[in-house]
């Protein structure tokens, strides 16, 4: 299993997509020059998130422990898991964190 470096740029773009139903996934595209995958990590700083690549997965955890403020206390966590599909190239994976807590994993074709 390998671990994908997370980057973040404050002052990229944003992604003009609404979030879904409450999921907390904002885009899942795959194409014939490409593989995407967009969740909304909005709760998380860059260091409470960690993507790995094992085999045809794309593993990501996002947590951080537990935190108080004025109404009391909360942990918490989320875990995706996504299969590439097999035209993906797994060691092509790459992760970056937008100014508004959209976490985008892209990967490219074989």
């Amino acid at each position: 299993m390998s671990t994908v470096p997370l980057t973040h740029d404050w002052a990229a773009p944003q992604w003009d997509w609404p979030l879904q139903h409450h999921d907390g996934v904002v885009k899942v595209n795959n194409t014939s020059s490409g593989f995407e995958v967009g969740l909304d990590c909005a709760f998380f700083t860059p260091n409470e998130i960690e993507v790995k690549v094992a085999g045809q997965e794309v593993l990501i955890n996002c947590r951080h422990e537990v935190r108080t403020d004025n109404h009391g206390t909360v942990t918490r966590q989320i875990q995706r898991a996504y299969k590439l599909p097999e035209d993906v190239d797994p060691a092509s994976v790459k992760s970056a964190l937008n100014a508004r807590g959209v976490l985008s994993i892209t990967a490219s074709k074989k």
